[in-house]
């Protein structure tokens, strides 16, 4: 799979580390910055990524800042991008299930990097129920 990453300040060494999770899973990784510790604006990063997924330049993506809203929201201004904010694997593996999320939002100084690597790997497993889930994410 192709899977798109980004974030801000943050959320950097969280997304280094999944980047390399990713890629030793064998999946390819379009990083979107940001590239070290330096504060940045995080819709720099989540607005190329949001795009990237939208023109499917990517299969997924993953935001990462402090909270995960901010990327969250932002990511969600793109038509077609349906961005989950999680915190537990209960919520990546719902936001697949029911809400056919396309892009991971996570909050970087709320979760563990092992619970962060995990939510990934459940949401880039876990498929869209559809049913009667299909009508409502219709309606987004």
């Amino acid at each position: 799979m192709n899977i798109a990453i980004g974030s801000d300040h943050a959320g950097f060494l969280m997304k280094s580390n999944i980047s390399k999770m990713l890629q030793k899973a064998g999946h390819a990784v379009l990083d979107f910055g940001t590239d070290s510790e330096a504060s940045v604006d995080y819709p720099d990063h989540a607005h190329p990524l949001a795009e990237a997924v939208v023109h499917r330049k990517a299969d997924f993506g993953i935001l990462i800042c402090g909270s995960g809203n901010g990327v969250c929201m932002t990511a969600n201004k793109h038509k077609g991008i349906r961005a989950a904010l999680c915190w537990n694997k209960a919520l990546a593996s719902l936001a697949r299930q029911h809400n056919d999320a396309n892009v991971l939002c996570i909050p970087a100084r709320f979760v563990s990097q092992q619970m962060a690597n995990a939510m990934v790997k459940i949401f880039l497993n876990t498929p869209f129920e559809g049913g009667r889930h299909c009508q409502r994410v219709d309606k987004i």
